[in-house]
């Protein structure tokens, strides 16, 4: 079955952990549940809230009038899961959340799927220290494509296996497409 969530960014500030988790639960009712995240060196907040399906149109609709109540900028997205995979630590508690969101030209989408699929997903998934690696398709913006990794400890990003991911000949192949990039190392607060 394919994992659906939704996203509500909240750029430039960190939302209280309890309120922004109760108002949520509201908003997703029984959607399914919700994680709240602060950016580790920035001020944004993200929160994923899993669904039991795809979200209807008008419930994004809603879901984005109910953000924009909060906070005038806030930006809602519907993402489709593409892959899950369990990682090295799979079990361990993930304290850390780390999101790629990236946009490619359309000529370069099957590389890139191609590439997230077989070299780059799989391979930080093996990496001691992650706990679980997932890719999202966003149905309704940009960025389109997220690569989301929990960790359980930050040190886990940098780490030699990390970086000899990160370094091999076809990702210095796919990296130059890259548009509109956001790069984001989260705490997972609630």
């Amino acid at each position: 079955m394919i994992a659906w969530q939704g996203l509500i960014r909240f750029p430039g500030v960190l939302l209280d952990p309890v309120l922004a988790r109760d108002w949520a639960a509201t908003l997703a009712g029984s959607a399914g549940p919700a994680r709240v995240l602060h950016g580790a060196d920035a001020p944004i907040t993200y929160l994923r809230i899993s669904l039991q399906g795809s979200m209807p149109a008008a419930t994004l609709a809603d879901w984005t009038d109910a953000a924009r109540t909060m906070r005038r900028d806030a930006e809602v997205a519907l993402l489709r899961g593409t892959t899950d995979l369990p990682g090295a630590s799979a079990g361990q508690p993930a304290a850390w959340h780390y999101i790629v969101e990236t946009d490619v030209a359309q000529a370069v989408e099957s590389e890139l799927d191609a590439w997230y699929e077989t070299e780059h997903l799989p391979g930080l998934a093996a990496v001691p220290g992650t706990v679980r690696a997932q890719r999202f398709i966003d149905e309704t913006g940009s960025p389109r494509h997220h690569a989301c990794y929990d960790l359980h400890t930050r040190e886990t990003f940098g780490s030699p296996p990390w970086l000899a991911v990160r370094a091999t000949a076809w990702s210095d192949q796919v990296r130059p497409h890259f548009r509109h990039t956001r790069r984001t190392m989260f705490r997972v607060v609630a």
